[in-house]
C-alpha cells in the first residue's frame, strides 16, 4: 500500500477528505451550485458513504455523497482519483440501483420517479476531448434533437480540461481546488464561495477528531489488504497442492508465470 499522506496533505479528490468535507451541507450546496449553475436548497442533510442495494442478497454500492433538494431531485457525487476503465458502466449501475429504491413496492406510476443527477469528478480526461465537463442524457439516435426526458443525467468532470470557454470560470476554480486543496490555490480563486469552502476544509484538517478517524481508516485498509493477501496465498497453496497430487507439473509451472491460466485452474478446482 502507498505511503500514507498526512491529513493536512490530502486534497478533496482524496476519498477521506471528500467524505468528511461533504458531511457539511454548505460544502455540498456550494459544490452543486457551482457545478450545475443553480441555487440548490437541500431537503435533508447529505449522506456520505450511503449504502445502497436492491436486496440483501444483491451487490451493494457505497455512494460518496447522496443528497436530495427541495424539489426532490437526487444528487450522487463521486470523487474518483484513478481511471478504473469502468466508470461509464459503474455510473450506469449507480443509476439503476438508485432508481430501484425510489418507488415503494406496488407503485406502478413511474412518473413518480425522482430526477437523478450522477456526478463523477476526476483528475483525468475520461473521453479524450479535452473538456472540463461531459454531460450525458438519453437522446434519439435518429432524431438527435429528440430528448428522452427520463429524468436521468450523468456528468463527468475533468479537473484538467483545456476549453475554458465552455464552462464557468468558477467551475474551473472549483475543479482546480478539488485537485489541489491548498492555501495557495484558494487564495488565487476569485470565488468567495470556494474560499469559504477552503476555510471549512482547513477546520477538518486541523481537527484532532478527524486526524484520529483518518488514522483508523488507514489502519482498517491495511488490515483488509493483509487479509486479502492471506486468503489469496491460501488459495494458491491449495491449488499447487492439488496440481502436485495429480502430477500436473506442466500446469504448475505455467500457472506460476501466467495469471490468467492460474485463475482458470482455480475455477477448475473450485478454489
Amino acid at each position: 500500500m502507498n505511503q500514507r499522506k498526512s491529513l493536512k496533505e490530502l486534497n478533496l479528490l482524496d476519498k477521506f477528505l471528500f467524505d468528511e468535507a461533504m458531511d457539511d451541507p454548505e460544502n455540498v450546496k456550494t459544490m452543486l451550485d457551482i457545478i450545475l449553475s443553480q441555487n440548490t436548497n437541500l431537503k435533508h442533510p447529505p449522506q456520505t458513504e450511503k449504502e445502497q442495494r436492491t436486496s440483501i442478497d444483491n451487490r451493494q454500492i457505497r455512494l460518496d455523497v447522496y443528497a436530495i433538494d427541495e424539489d426532490d431531485v437526487i444528487y450522487e457525487v463521486e470523487a474518483q482519483k484513478e481511471n478504473t476503465h469502468n466508470l461509464p458502466k459503474r455510473s450506469r449501475l449507480y443509476q439503476g440501483i438508485i432508481d430501484s429504491k425510489l418507488l415503494p413496492p406496488g407503485v406502478v406510476d413511474f412518473n413518480l420517479l425522482n430526477e437523478v443527477l450522477i456526478v463523477l469528478i476526476m483528475p483525468f480526461d475520461l473521453f479524450g476531448y479535452g473538456l472540463y465537463r461531459y454531460t450525458f442524457q438519453m437522446k434519439c439516435q435518429e432524431i438527435p434533437e429528440l430528448k428522452l426526458d427520463d429524468g436521468a443525467t450523468r456528468i463527468f468532470l475533468n479537473t484538467r480540461g483545456k476549453h475554458p470557454e465552455l464552462v464557468s470560470p468558477e467551475l474551473i476554480e472549483l475543479l482546480k481546488y478539488m485537485e489541489h486543496s491548498t492555501d495557495e490555490i484558494s487564495e488565487a480563486c476569485e470565488s468567495k464561495r470556494i474560499q469559504e469552502m477552503h476555510r471549512r476544509v482547513c477546520q477538518i484538517k486541523a481537527s484532532e477528531k478527524a486526524e484520529v478517524k483518518y488514522m483508523q481508516t488507514w489502519e482498517e485498509k491495511i488490515l483488509i489488504k493483509q487479509e486479502g493477501e492471506r486468503i489469496g496465498l491460501e488459495r494458491i497453496n491449495r491449488l499447487n497442492q492439488k496440481l502436485i497430487e495429480q502430477g500436473r507439473f506442466d500446469d504448475l509451472t505455467k500457472a506460476t508465470s501466467d495469471s490468467s491460466y492460474q485463475e482458470k485452474l482455480l475455477k477448475e478446482f473450485k478454489i
